[in-house]
């Protein structure tokens, strides 16, 4: 197993301190309005010092350097490409707030969600209302805040960075649209799977990041350089979420703060389920029917877990995975890329890769 690259941490530490000193001085400035703010907004807190290991932020850093950026200011805990990293941070916890109620997650990070938090809390206190609209409510204002924070984090970028910013949410936000309206429907073809996968997490993951901190350094060859980031990001995005599908089905609960086939409950159309339908048998495909049936039990479960393996599918995706790293890391050999941060970027991609189940 790749061990974790030791920048991970440093990049990881100076986003935290900035996402710490915007949050706590957020939480006391509504404080002194009223106390019931209070919980709600310390929601963000909560979720964004849960876990994580930040790297988007890594991949933003790693951009400013391959673009040529000073190193001596990305290392400053103020500098724009530490306020880049921490603005993507809240608006990836923005976008988790709103996906747990779209998917009535019950858990996040191995805790209560926070519109079941504030649901249980309205239910025990007996106030006025639905308790379960409430709880929503509250997860889905908290989630537009952090989206807020994030904006203003950035409000000192120049127009190129605030475009490629504003493309990133974008396309996030079109992912999850993609990825609700394929899950309802049903829809298993493999290039709606591969196309959710790469804008609801690969694109926003690696390689927006990576513009990001590209645009945040300038220079006069700022497009070729994204170019060349795009050769590594889009391959290694693709590679990251298929891993991440791999665990979605197959992660211990304790790993993916997840319960076992988490994927396989929620009937998500992934490019792992895809490809099982596209290769399965009349027989086979009756079992993968059973992909996000609302009462689904451990053993149907566990007898999906197996069909995905005897079908080829997992071995399939593996393969893809292995693919679109070799690519990225063949990608980073060019000049367009900084020496700095080419063995970064190789580390990075081996480690997001090769997680746990």
């Amino acid at each position: 197993m790749v061990s974790t690259p030791d920048h991970l941490a440093v990049i990881g530490a100076r986003v935290d301190d900035r996402l710490r000193r915007e949050i706590t001085a957020e939480i006391q400035r509504w404080a002194d309005l009223d106390d019931l703010l209070v919980d709600p907004i310390s929601e963000i807190e909560r979720l964004v010092s849960s876990g994580g290991k930040r790297l988007r932020p890594a991949f933003c850093y790693w951009g400013f350097v391959a673009a040529g950026g000073d190193i001596s200011v990305a290392d400053d805990t103020d500098a724009i490409v530490t306020a880049a990293g921490a603005a993507i941070e809240l608006t990836h916890a923005s976008a988790l707030f709103h996906d747990d109620v779209l998917d009535d997650a019950d858990a996040r990070r191995g805790a209560e969600t926070t519109h079941r938090r504030f649901e249980r809390s309205h239910s025990e206190q007996r106030w006025d209302g639905e308790s379960r609209r409430f709880g929503e409510g509250i997860a889905i204002l908290v989630g537009d805040i952090a989206a807020v924070l994030a904006d203003r984090l950035l409000i000192d970028a120049q127009r190129p960075a605030i475009e490629l910013w504003n493309e990133l949410r974008i396309e996030l936000n079109i992912g999850q649209l993609l990825d609700i309206t394929g899950s309802v429907r049903g829809d298993r073809r493999i290039e709606l799977a591969d196309r959710i996968c790469r804008y609801k997490s690969g694109k926003y993951t690696v390689e927006r990041p990576l513009h990001l901190g590209a645009a945040l350094a300038g220079g006069e060859d700022i497009h070729q350089v994204i170019e060349s980031l795009s050769a590594y990001g889009l391959p290694l995005g693709d590679a990251f979420q298929m891993r991440d599908d791999v665990m979605g089905a197959f992660g211990d609960s304790s790993v993916t703060g997840k319960p076992v086939g988490g994927d396989l409950r929620e009937g998500k159309p992934t490019p792992l389920l895809a490809r099982a339908v596209a290769l399965a048998s009349t027989s086979q495909r009756e079992i993968l029917a059973m992909v996000g049936s609302p009462e689904i039990t451990d053993e149907q479960v566990a007898r999906i877990q197996q069909t995905l393996i005897d079908v080829g599918a997992l071995t399939e995706l593996e393969r893809l995975i292995a693919t679109n790293v070799a690519l990225a890391i063949e990608a980073v050999d060019t000049s367009l890329i900084a020496a700095e941060a080419k063995e970064p970027l190789v580390e990075l991609a081996e480690f997001i890769t090769d997680r746990a189940l």
